[in-house]
């Protein structure tokens, strides 16, 4: 009796401690929502490296979010799922984080139930009262991909998202007490762009995922010549065409800091560093051959628009190479190649750029910037 009265016991407390564990699965410090709604790719992943940023200063787990993309023919955005193109395990070596589609399905009816699903934004948000934080593409179909809808609207004006100064945690906290805000929701992304400078180094915990990886290193295994090869990244779309005629009156515009600095201590943007001409790419390219020799067997080239593939073999045909660009348009694929090769040269204003400039910064990588620095000429004396 005594031993069937000692199994009791036990199975009762693990009942119980189950119970007890499944109970405080959630974070009792609170969570952050949000947005990714700006921009494409290289845009939400500075925003994204923010969002983490502030959440650990917050103390909250950060939900991830799905990518937003824009596909050709598709009215609405579509919503990738974060852990897609990356591993999470790593990101928890710097802080707490969840799929937002797991906390969705297991906390939201508790935690966040449909009837207190606030939306967080500075100030108004279009022309009627409150956030209206689905009001529009992409953020209405974002929302409706986890089946949120807004009961109401905060505006948490005038604090703001620079967790590193002004006691702007404490300022956070005492408005926003997990107690009573278990899910801040923010419209847009918790963060500043360009990136914060304080925020650059938590991208070494961003790693691809195996698939990603795994087809990056298919591409070099079989399309890189034996021998150290240069990636370089051409951003000659017409939009980005435009937005570059509008440089000198924005000398931080985009990812500038990432060569200019964060107070243009090191020159200000220019047309040329924005979009250089292709006889800078090629005298910038053929300085970086020379400088290594026959080391360099293969020119890798990422795009938005236009490889020039023809043009660049053409131009390095004194060399003993090839030019070559990802088969797929992929530019998770290109970023990963990028990413691993021997040498770098990127576009000072791009986000996409400073995506890979993150990375290989963090391996040890070296890079540089086409037509940087401003105050120094290319080498004129090259030939083209």
């Amino acid at each position: 009796m005594a031993t069937d009265f000692l199994l009791l016991l036990f199975f009762g407390f693990m009942h119980f401690s189950n119970f007890v564990c499944h109970a405080i699965t959630h974070d009792p410090s609170g969570y952050i929502a949000y947005c990714p709604c700006m921009g494409r790719f290289g845009n939400q992943a500075d925003h994204f490296l923010g969002a983490i940023g502030f959440a650990k200063a917050l103390n909250r787990t950060l939900l991830l979010p799905h990518w937003i993309e824009y596909r050709y023919g598709q009215q609405k955005s579509v919503q990738i799922p974060f852990d897609t193109y990356f591993k999470v395990d790593p990101l928890l070596e710097y802080h707490r984080v969840q799929l937002m589609n797991d906390f969705m399905a297991k906390h939201s009816n508790d935690l966040w139930p449909p009837a207190s699903r606030t939306s967080f934004c500075y100030m108004q948000r279009g022309e009627s009262e409150g956030c209206n934080a689905k009001a529009g593409n992409p953020f209405e179909s974002f929302w409706d991909t986890y089946g949120v809808d807004f009961s109401s609207s905060e505006f948490y004006a005038p604090l703001n998202y620079d967790v590193y100064h002004h006691d702007m945690v404490s300022k956070w906290h005492e408005k926003y007490p997990p107690s009573e805000w278990p899910v801040l929701a923010f419209v847009g992304a918790p963060a500043s762009f360009p990136i914060q400078k304080e925020n650059v180094d938590i991208h070494k915990y961003l790693k691809w995922n195996d698939e990603i990886d795994k087809l990056a290193n298919s591409f070099i295994n079989s399309r890189i010549k034996p021998g150290k090869f240069i990636g370089i990244h051409l951003r000659n779309g017409i939009d980005w065409v435009r937005a570059c005629e509008h440089i000198t009156k924005n000398s931080l515009l985009f990812s500038a800091p990432q060569c200019l600095g964060y107070r243009n201590e090191y020159g200000k943007a220019t047309e040329e560093l924005c979009y250089p001409t292709f006889e800078t790419v090629v005298k910038q390219l053929k300085r970086l051959i020379r400088k290594y020799g026959k080391d360099i067997s293969t020119v890798f080239v990422a795009s938005d628009n236009n490889h020039l593939i023809p043009e660049l073999s053409h131009a390095l045909s004194s060399f003993d190479l090839k030019t070559v660009k990802y088969d797929r348009d992929n530019p998770h694929v290109d970023l990963a190649i990028l990413g691993k090769a021997d040498y770098f040269i990127g576009n000072c204003i791009s986000s996409f750029s400073a995506f890979v400039k993150r990375e290989r910064d963090s391996n040890g990588l070296p890079n540089e910037f086409w037509a940087f620095p401003v105050n120094q000429k290319n080498n004129q004396k090259d030939e083209l």
